[in-house]
């Protein structure tokens, strides 16, 4: 079927994601954009269909030592190592600042159990202005020796759940890339209760300098982002999108609403802009801008319409 034509310069740009409706497709990805005041001169925040914020823990991290982030062919590495204030002090620092935007707050979440993730989103439950939680499955069980959540279906499953019976508000998962079938992971949280998945997290990857010979990051590996892994993400929103019925909010190297678009043809619902926050702090912002501009010119009924839209065969 053809998509339905407008004849006039509105552009409607809403999609949805679970219970909730934004105004565009357009959000920034956990990790690369602070807690969104650190960008409030360079982005108008009120135009971002979402912000997502940094990953937040049950107790404060102080990460990695440094060097921690390195640049790469096309992308960066990073081994950051989830800093952040801890979910007490996210609730009373950086919540007033954040309910006070009028856009949707997606907060990113980690732990090293189950119980973890459950206490936190039992936290911020409570809270006025959280829209949804997006769950950060990368991290290591440690009750299970270290192994990652996000590469055992079972053990992604059981974290979904307890965070879906702790909370009101949408829960998405958020899927790693470093796993042999990542629709395997996708049907798990599905059927566990989320409400959406993004993907992708970083690629494991390291650098070496060869005059030192030592490795770049004080941590020796680290994730890679950026335009370098636009190809595998894309691929795995494309195969995802075959399995669950959920929407999807695409991550990985986008840089331009081209690339933006191209994740939704795959099947994305929304995208998240990352790594281009560093390039150029307005990225999320023209994605949006560029956006409308295909939906206008094309004269698309919405952009919608671009959903699952790729031709194939």
């Amino acid at each position: 079927m053809e998509p339905v034509k407008v004849k006039n310069d509105e552009v409607d740009l809403r999609v949805t994601i679970g219970s909730l409706e934004l105004q565009n497709p357009v959000m920034t990805a956990s990790g690369t954009f602070g807690y969104a005041r650190e960008f409030e001169d360079f982005v108008n925040l009120h135009r971002l269909g979402a912000v997502v914020v940094k990953g937040i823990s049950l107790a404060p991290r102080v990460g990695n030592p440094p060097p921690r982030i390195v640049e790469t062919a096309c992308g960066m590495l990073n081994a950051i190592g989830l800093e952040n204030v801890g979910v007490d002090r996210f609730i009373s620092e950086k919540m007033p600042y954040l309910s006070a935007l009028g856009i949707p707050v997606f907060v990113n979440i980690l732990g090293d159990s189950v119980e973890e993730y459950s206490r936190i989103a039992e936290r911020l439950a409570q809270v006025e202005g959280v829209a949804a939680i997006e769950v950060n499955i990368s991290c290591p069980n440690v009750k299970k020796g270290g192994v990652a959540f996000g590469a055992d279906p079972k053990m992604a499953a059981a974290v979904t759940a307890a965070v879906k019976q702790s909370c009101q508000v949408p829960v998405i998962v958020k899927l790693s890339p470093n796993v042999t079938d990542v629709t395997l992971m996708a049907k798990a949280v599905q059927e566990a209760g989320a409400d959406a998945v993004s993907l992708i997290n970083t690629l494991i990857g390291m650098a070496i300098d060869l005059r030192s010979r030592r490795p770049r990051l004080a941590n020796i590996i680290g994730g890679l982002s950026g335009p370098a892994i636009k190809p595998v993400a894309l691929r795995m929103v494309y195969q995802v999108a075959q399995v669950v019925t959920i929407p999807i909010i695409g991550i990985g190297g986008i840089t331009t609403a081209e690339d933006a678009m191209e994740f939704m043809l795959a099947g994305a619902s929304a995208v998240q802009v990352g790594t281009a926050n560093f390039v150029n702090p307005r990225a999320s912002e023209d994605v949006v801008d560029g956006i409308a501009a295909y939906v206008r010119e094309q004269q698309l009924g919405s952009v919608r319409d671009l959903i699952g839209a790729l031709r194939v065969g």
